[in-house]
């Protein structure tokens, strides 16, 4: 039986307006991702490929397209909607791991359940199991997460995005601040998570991580590139003036990025 599909990105368009006029982004790009399937998205600074990331993650939302997340369209949801499927349906791991330092690891870890309806006494023990599903010691958790390593600290990251059991895993340029040997180890994370059926989605520029997923696609100025489409993607764009006079543009600076606190559901304590 085919796997289902977790992410169906169809002709998906964003632009920013500005002083200086519209800036478009993204430009038609579309894209499926199976569940259990662990996709690298590639391109350099200013590809777009953080753009995608951003509504991929439902930090933002696209000019035009359409974006199903486990079947339900939810391009055109209001904020507070949105922001209950990133504190339920999706998991962030950035590059910069965003713990708070002067928490403990066990603290770090049952934060995004505090958003959610779980129940109080079941947070720590899903918290528990996150953490060893990523291979963190016990006696680790009641650490201060500035106390740990930059491995530790991210697979106690990963830990994190996986407690509320996501339908999706975002990771933007999680080895960035790692060294190749540390790397190398929580690409190797993700995949065990890919074996337990996990759906993860990659951003990187460097090919050697890249290589690392089951599949990659490419992203240079604004469009997806390379192998054909496994969407319906459109041949040609309208311009973004056209584009703009039938969906939403907002003002410069742009969306969120995913270090924002509302990528897990609400701001911070």
């Amino acid at each position: 039986m085919p796997a289902a599909t977790v992410v169906e990105a169809v002709d998906l368009h964003r632009i920013y307006e500005s002083a200086s006029g519209y800036t478009h982004a993204l430009r038609g790009v579309s894209l499926t991702v199976a569940q259990g399937e662990f996709l690298a998205i590639m391109g350099p600074s200013g590809s777009g490929k953080s753009t995608l990331m951003n509504l991929l993650g439902c930090l933002d939302t696209p000019t035009r397209g359409r974006y199903l997340l486990e079947g339900v369209d939810v391009a055109a949801y209001r904020e507070d909607e949105l922001a209950e499927i990133r504190a339920t349906r999706l998991g962030f791991v950035f590059q910069s791991f965003n713990l708070l330092p002067r928490a403990t690891v066990l603290r770090n870890v049952v934060l995004p359940l505090i958003y959610t309806a779980c129940p109080r006494k079941e947070r720590e023990q899903r918290a528990r199991a996150a953490l060893r599903s990523v291979s963190i010691d016990e006696r680790l958790f009641d650490h201060r997460s500035n106390e740990l390593s930059g491995g530790q600290m991210q697979r106690v990251a990963i830990a994190r995005a996986l407690v509320n059991n996501p339908a999706l895993i975002l990771a933007d340029e999680p080895t960035g601040n790692l060294d190749t040997a540390t790397g190398d180890m929580v690409l190797d994370t993700f995949k065990r998570l890919r074996d337990q059926g996990k759906t993860i989605v990659l951003i990187t520029h460097e090919p050697e991580v890249a290589a690392h997923a089951d599949r990659v696609i490419h992203i240079r100025d604004g469009r997806r590139y390379g192998a054909a489409p496994d969407s319906g993607a459109r041949a040609s764009a309208p311009s973004a003036g056209a584009l703009a006079a039938s969906g939403p543009v907002v003002s410069s600076p742009s969306a969120p990025t995913p270090g924002d606190p509302r990528a897990e559901g609400g701001a911070r304590p």
